[in-house]
């Protein structure tokens, strides 16, 4: 396997992990916003903070996970 191949494998695992925890944490803080009735503009600095922290955390390991599949040939 070529490494440009396997850095592609891990790129591609870091952007599909952020994708989904960006839209699951999306949704969670706003979820978690309306329960805890945060007030007026706090609101989006709020589900900001939830989007970017899930999305960077599912990223992660996406990429991690990515990166060990690539040193095991099948």
């Amino acid at each position: 396997m070529a490494k440009d191949s396997c850095l592609a494998r891990i790129t591609a695992g870091v952007a599909v992990g952020g994708a989904v925890g960006g839209a699951v944490g999306a949704v969670y803080g706003t979820y978690e916003a309306i329960r805890f009735k945060v007030p007026g503009l706090m609101k989006i600095r709020f589900i900001g903070q939830t989007t970017l922290g899930s999305a960077a955390v599912f990223g992660l390991f996406l990429g991690a996970g990515s990166l060990i599949h690539c040193g095991k040939s099948y």
